[in-house]
């Protein structure tokens, strides 16, 4: 069988054609994908390039929670919740696919915990307005035990349910990379930025490095965006090397444990930890995501790392409430996602990263730089659609109305249509029969994962996977499931990706190598 064309030789070719864009955005997190695709179905030409690749750093890390933040109403940011409640809801309509409805519990063990919290999640139904999921409700504690069947029993009286989003974050974001495809832009990965172009003291475009053959490039474009997430510093700083940075970054550990110890359809919200923060208990693809924590970390790293305390402190939490309560021995897979948290410049970033801003912040320099930064998964949107304002008007292009808050997201569909199939293939919509006509669609990857070798294929041929990394962790979500059975794995994704690509031996086992040395990352020691 002759080699099959590589899908990223057109990409660079459209990449690198001899043109000004309308847009550039640096970064292909949420933030600058939600941006690229804000610009281009408004039909400005956009080009994104992304360092490494889709959703590698933070936005395939998070809780996977599409939600208003009930923790943020307790601190009475009221706009910041009912900003995203609306988001939330708009998500669910453009992407059911992705989202979908699930309850979450607060179990009470004291006399004033129902009446305080119910009365709190009543505001939050308020806020969301007519986009509100379902309303909270008060259970008995016999409800609440139906609702989470291992919640301890002693002293529990009952509890308030009520109703978030949840989504797969890289999933999400390859969709909005398929999404930005279908109205003409053109994205690359492993194309970091190596410096800005400047005319006039004025940023018009900027030089990148094809990570797979070294070549440097130059593109130029009229306005440019900075959507690097906690790396925005770094860019800023090859536009003003004397810039102050913006973030003080903190990272997010969770754990992932098998379904036994949250056999229910709802997850376990547990308002006030030790340290101020919620813990949530989260099922996720026959899985079970427990977190997160606060740190504040000195500086980004692509690969953060869990600390020892970190994970004892989730581990030791949830043992206060679920029965029987997972230990190390139990964990599948741990994560760390790095939050671009905007420093206080009252006080220089110092102090406690949990009481720093999660709203979005856009800062243009001197020279028409664009950053973008802060915010979240679920405001996404509404991010991209402030950006594109901005950066619309900083280079004069013409005024045009943002279409997303009603665009559907690629593969929609009804949710009727999804909703027999197993969470794998759901999260695809309409693309997933085209994924069942593949070769290896009757043949999975490992029997502890539920995905099959005609989704390593797809997410090659038509989602720009490049490495087994992108393979098992992003495109699939092998790696945050079950990190061991996805190192076992590993060889024949490889196999996979090598044929599809075209390579060799060698390179086949370089991939294994790399991807081993990764997951090793993932496990408890």
């Amino acid at each position: 069988m002759p080699p099959l064309p590589d899908p990223r030789s057109p990409l660079l070719a459209a990449a690198t054609a001899p043109q000004v864009w309308d847009l550039l955005v640096i970064g292909g997190g949420a933030s600058g994908l939600g941006t690229a695709v804000e610009a281009a179905s408004r039909g400005y030409r956009t080009l994104l390039l992304e360092a490494h690749d889709y959703a590698k750093g933070t936005s395939s890390r998070s809780t996977k929670l599409v939600h208003g933040g009930v923790r943020y109403l307790a601190q009475g940011n009221v706009g910041l919740v009912r900003e995203a409640l609306r988001e939330r809801g708009l998500l669910k309509k453009n992407a059911p696919h992705l989202v979908h409805d699930l309850g979450f519990l607060i179990a009470a063990y004291t006399w004033w915990s129902t009446p305080f919290y119910g009365i709190g999640l009543k505001v939050y139904d308020a806020l969301a307005g007519r986009l509100n999921l379902q309303p909270s409700r008060l259970v008995s504690r016999g409800g609440a035990l139906g609702k989470v069947p291992t919640l301890k029993r002693d002293g529990l009286r009952g509890g308030v349910l009520y109703f978030d989003g949840q989504f797969d974050d890289s999933r999400l974001a390859i969709t909005l990379l398929r999404t930005f495809e279908d109205h003409g832009g053109v994205a690359l990965n492993y194309a970091p930025v190596t410096g800005l172009v400047k005319e006039g003291g004025r940023v018009a475009g900027a030089r990148f490095r094809d990570g797979e053959t070294g070549r440097e490039h130059e593109v130029r474009a009229r306005a440019v965006v900075n959507a690097t997430g906690v790396f925005v510093d770094e860019v800023r700083r090859m536009d003003d090397p004397g810039a102050r940075d913006m973030l003080s970054p903190s990272q997010g550990v969770h754990v992932v444990v098998d379904r036994r110890f949250l056999p229910g359809e709802s997850a376990l919200m547990v308002p006030r930890t030790d340290d101020g923060r919620v813990l949530f208990a989260v099922p996720w693809h026959g899985r079970v995501v427990i977190g997160t924590t606060d740190t504040p970390v000195p500086e980004a790293s692509l690969e953060p790392r869990p600390q020892e305390e970190e994970v004892a402190f989730i581990l030791g939490t949830a043992a206060r409430y679920l029965d029987p309560a997972p230990t190390r021995a139990d964990v599948r897979s741990v994560y760390v996602g790095l939050r671009p948290l905007v420093r206080n410049e009252k006080t220089d970033g110092a102090g406690s990263t949990a009481a720093l801003s999660r709203d979005h912040i856009i800062r243009v320099s001197d020279s028409g730089l664009l950053t973008l930064t802060g915010g979240k998964w679920t405001t996404y949107r509404h991010m991209g659609e402030d950006t594109v304002d901005r950066a619309a008007a900083l280079a004069g292009l013409p005024e045009r109305l943002s279409l997303t808050r009603g665009l559907p997201l690629h593969g929609w569909s009804p949710p009727g249509e999804t909703a027999g199939r197993p969470d794998h293939l759901r999260v695809y919509g309409s693309d997933a029969d085209d994924i069942q006509a593949l070769p290896g669609a009757d043949r999975l990857l490992h029997p502890e994962l539920p995905y099959t070798e005609a989704e390593l294929r797809w997410g090659v041929r038509k989602e720009s996977a490049r490495t087994v990394e992108d393979l098992l962790s992003r495109r699939t979500r092998a790696l945050l499931l079950n990190a061991r059975a996805s190192v076992e794995a590993a060889p024949r994704a490889a196999a996979l990706l090598a044929e599809e690509l075209g390579q060799g031996e060698a390179w086949r086992e370089a991939q294994v190598r790399a991807y081993r040395d990764l997951a090793r990352g993932y496990l408890l020691a």
